[in-house]
This record gives C-alpha cells, sequence and structure tokens, in this order.
C-alpha cells in the first residue's frame, strides 16, 4: 500500500499548491504607486502614504470608460505628483510623463496636462468602499470590455470637457508615473528626416497623442495592441483604405478594445499613413537585434 499512499500524498500536495497559486495569481495588485525619473532611485509610496499626505476627495465624474456617473474615493493629482517626485509643481509642469499601467497601457503626458485642474486619483469606488474602514479594503467594479479590476489605481477628470480619454488621460490599473522626455522614452518612434510640418510629421503628432498609449512604434510604447512596424510595418500588408476604415471603426472589423475615431478627418488619416509608411524605411527592431535564446 506504500506506493498508493504516495500517489494520493503527492496528488494532494499537488492539488494544495494549485489551489495556493490560483489564490496568488487571483490577488489584487498592491496599492501602491512607483514614481521614476532620471538620475534619482525610483521611490514607491502605498496608498496610506498618499492618503496621509493629501486630502481626501469623493468626486463625482462621467466616466467615459463605465459610461454612467461614478463616484470615487481620490487624491488631487497635484498632491500625488508633488509627494511623489518631491519637486516643485513649477518644475513638474514642464517635464514629460509616461503613465503605465499593469496590463502594458502606456500614456504619455505633459505636466501642464496632468497639472491642469480636475485630475484626480482614483483609489475606490465610493459607493463600494468605506473611506474610514480599518483596515481599508478598496471596492471596485470591474471595468472594460475584458472586465478588469481598475486597481490599484484610477486616473479621472471632473472638470467640463475632461471626460474625452483621447485628449486627457484616463488610465486605469496605473501602477507608475515617470518622468522623463518623450524623446528619451520613444527615440525610435521619430520620423527623422521628415521635414517639419509634413504630413508625416502630422502623422506622428497624431500618433503620439491618440495611438501611442497602446500601440508600439520599433518596440517603443504601449504594449495592449501590437507592434505598427516591426518586424513589419502595417502599411506593407494592409491596404491604406482599409487601415483607415479600421481606424476610424475597428468594431466593424472585429471585437476590441481599441475605441473607435470617428471624429479624424481624412487629411488627419492620411497623416497617419504618411508617418506609418516614414517609420517603414526606419525600422529598429531590438528583438531581432538580440533575440531570445531558445528554451527548447
Amino acid at each position: 500500500m506504500a506506493p498508493v499512499r504516495t500517489g494520493l500524498r503527492c496528488g494532494l500536495l499537488l492539488a494544495a499548491w494549485l489551489l495556493v497559486a490560483a489564490v496568488v495569481d487571483a490577488a489584487p495588485a498592491p496599492q501602491q504607486l512607483r514614481f521614476e525619473r532620471p538620475g534619482a532611485a525610483p521611490r514607491v509610496l502605498s496608498l496610506g502614504a498618499l492618503r496621509a499626505a493629501c486630502p481626501l476627495e469623493r468626486v463625482e465624474v462621467d466616466d467615459p470608460y463605465y459610461e454612467q456617473r461614478m463616484r470615487w474615493l481620490a487624491l488631487p493629482l497635484a498632491c500625488v505628483l508633488e509627494r511623489g517626485f518631491a519637486q516643485p509643481l513649477a518644475k513638474l509642469r514642464a517635464a514629460d510623463f509616461s503613465l503605465r499601467a499593469l496590463d502594458g497601457y502606456a500614456r504619455p503626458a505633459t505636466g501642464a496636462q496632468l497639472l491642469a485642474p480636475g485630475g484626480h486619483l482614483a483609489f475606490a469606488d465610493a459607493r463600494l468602499s468605506r473611506a474610514d474602514a480599518r483596515p481599508f479594503v478598496p471596492g471596485w467594479e470591474p471595468i472594460g470590455r475584458r472586465r478588469l479590476d481598475p486597481g490599484p489605481f484610477y486616473l479621472v477628470w471632473s472638470g467640463p470637457g475632461q471626460n474625452d480619454p483621447h485628449r486627457h488621460p484616463w488610465p486605469y490599473q496605473l501602477a507608475t508615473i515617470e518622468q522623463v522626455p518623450f524623446e528619451a522614452r520613444h527615440p525610435h518612434t521619430l520620423p527623422r528626416g521628415a521635414a517639419p510640418g509634413s504630413p508625416a510629421q502630422r502623422g506622428f503628432a497624431l500618433f503620439r497623442s491618440q495611438c501611442i498609449m497602446c500601440h508600439a512604434i520599433n518596440g517603443e510604447g504601449g504594449r495592449v495592441g501590437p507592434d505598427l512596424n516591426v518586424p513589419m510595418s502595417i502599411v506593407e500588408y494592409r491596404p491604406e483604405a482599409q487601415i483607415k476604415a479600421f481606424v476610424r471603426d475597428p468594431q466593424r472589423f472585429r471585437y476590441t478594445s481599441m475605441p473607435a475615431h470617428r471624429d479624424l478627418s481624412e487629411a488627419q488619416l492620411d497623416a497617419l499613413i504618411a508617418y506609418f509608411r516614414a517609420m517603414s524605411a526606419l525600422k529598429y527592431d531590438a528583438r531581432a537585434a538580440d533575440p531570445q535564446p531558445d528554451l527548447q
């Protein structure tokens, strides 16, 4: 009977290990925010530290992702940035930033954008959480088509006209704020050689403001959608008319989390295509230069 007992014991241990692993995988991300800037060690502040430094706000917003009025427990974004980077607001206002989420979304933003009135760092749904609870347990309603947990933080805006995520950053699952010049973080997205004011430069400005948070060019940018330049540029395998139709209304082609861009003019879409064509001659593929080892 010893082999039977040993096999049973191993099976029970394996089942227990799988159960623990599943619980760990399902555990929410810790509520802490990471701040990075050149020349300084990264700084990580917990929700408790941020709440001790910044006043609690209860804000009500027209949420573009929930598509309804939402109420949040939040902290003023200006206070969060000032505490996290330990720099005066005047210096932060002149800087560039990258907002990085757990799911690979990465949104560039200027200090002037982030310090505009109306920005709040939400840390819980006010309808599902008690701000004075000890210990505090954040309540979140799942967000988006993939029904994700928005934590650890969600950047929301309460000002007039600020509920358009194309014009104001609304990253959920926000985990890192990096202070870095755009050109330093994304050097291989620049259409070098394109004349100022050219269609390629105008398309780059459009890509930078509305696309790079989800898509990369030459491996630099968001990770939610595919890279649009390497190993093949999108203009090398898709007709221009199809690209423009997909950008304008992706739900016509497939069920996707990519938002529609029906407001873009034909001239703007032409400029975007011109940018893709310019970048197809400026490929930089770090993975091809340093391939991953074959583990098989």
